[in-house]
């Protein structure tokens, strides 16, 4: 054998391993989707480190903000528990992992408290609260004409759906996660619905969610059973983006964001196969900018003086429409909804934005629980609403003795 022949060989030999060893290093690097779906199981180090830089790990819309910004001057300090901001709040939030609490009422600030690093001028991540805004934005399409109607079927904007279990789906019945299509909602579990519809692979250049959800069987018969799903809420986000014909963020930007002064730049995680942002979960956004959304809901949807938000959906999103598992509590347009008729935006983790239109009350609570959820640390939560409210309600009746 020539050396001529021989340097080919060895040429052509070493240009294939190179090309094998690069198709083994990319079947092995993690796409967008598992990684996303991998956050559900990080160890809680990385929680606290990396839920304020959810933004910057994942490709993600910018909504930007304004000149303008709504203050929240300062209020007078609440006692809570007859301890202040340095003790009560400071052992709920040590003890939960929580990053940030901020309480307006009036829209002033009565509590104000960070912790694990987390500043005023970070964001941190959402989860499900994203959801809640998602409804809103719908309300807004719904108000401007964009959506024509709450009993329009699915079918009419996302013509993907049409074969499948979705096709008759009303936006209302999705609004109030009544679909009946299977769905398994266990954060918990790594082969759940939840853990898997970013897992795979790409079709036709189609959202994660589309594709996997025209898979799935129905269960029950439309509106006629409650279950929560993620998923469905990226489904009504698609629907937002294909009437609106924008982006969440840029909507987002447009209609609130800008108009009632947030104070920074919001951003929205994208979906990797068609660029759409996932109605279900993704959106950053300062604490402060939190508070300013529960004002803005306490304002009752309105900018300026004037309504911005449906009241259509006003009187669905913020009243019981279905029944959950707790007593007292109920779900409206993905929006919680409590007795007393207050509402809330509740996220895996610990998020919250809390509303109590009787006390003019605004809870906006960011951090990193070591559970998704559980019953635990729920009910922790549920007593410091409740602590607030005692204080709140200890203070008004001492001032009127």
């Amino acid at each position: 054998m020539s050396p001529t022949i021989l340097i080919r060989l060895l040429v052509a030999a070493f240009c294939m391993t190179v090309t094998l060893l690069t198709a083994a290093s990319e079947q092995h690097t993690p796409t967008i989707g598992q990684q996303r779906e991998a956050v559900l199981f990080w160890p809680q180090a990385q929680r606290e480190a990396q839920f304020r830089r959810m933004y910057e790990l994942f490709p993600s819309d910018r909504a930007p903000h304004d000149a303008h910004v709504h203050e929240l001057p300062q209020g007078k300090p609440l006692l809570l528990g007859g301890q202040g901001a340095s003790g009560l709040l400071a052992g709920y939030m040590d003890q939960h992992h929580l990053a940030g609490v901020l309480v307006l009422q009036r829209g002033r600030i009565r509590l104000q408290r960070y912790a694990l690093g987390f500043g005023p001028a970070q964001r941190w991540e959402s989860f499900s609260v994203a959801k809640s805004v998602t409804s809103v934005l719908l309300g807004i399409a719904l108000q401007r004409g964009d959506i024509r109607s709450l009993d329009d079927t699915l079918g009419t904007y996302i013509p993907e759906l049409r074969d499948s279990a979705y096709a008759k789906v009303t936006v209302q019945q999705l609004l109030t996660m009544t679909s009946g299509v299977h769905w398994n909602e266990d954060y918990a579990d790594a082969r759940s619905d939840v853990a898997q519809m970013y897992l795979g692979a790409c079709v036709d250049g189609q959202a994660h969610i589309l594709s996997y959800l025209r898979r799935q069987p129905r269960q029950w018969p439309a509106g006629t059973h409650w279950n929560y799903n993620t998923a469905e809420t990226d489904l009504l986000g698609i629907l937002v983006q294909r009437a609106t014909h924008r982006s969440l963020a840029a909507y987002l930007s447009q209609t609130v964001w800008q108009p009632y002064g947030m104070a920074a730049d919001a951003y929205w995680i994208k979906d990797e196969c068609d660029g759409s942002d996932t109605g279900g979960s993704g959106l950053s956004a300062t604490l402060g900018d939190y508070a300013r959304l529960g004002q803005f809901m306490l304002d009752g949807g309105r900018i300026g003086g004037k309504p911005v938000v449906a009241k259509a959906w006003l009187d669905g999103a913020l009243h019981r429409q279905e029944s959950v598992d707790e007593p007292g509590r109920g779900y409206g347009y993905l929006w919680w909804t409590d007795a007393d008729g207050s509402y809330a935006a509740i996220g895996i983790f610990g998020q919250m934005v809390y509303v109590d239109p009787s006390r003019q009350l605004v809870i906006a609570q960011v951090g990193a629980w070591p559970h998704a959820t559980s019953d635990a640390l729920v009910a922790a939560r549920s007593a410091f609403v409740a602590a607030i409210k005692h204080a709140l309600d200890a203070e008004r009746d001492s001032s009127t003795h």
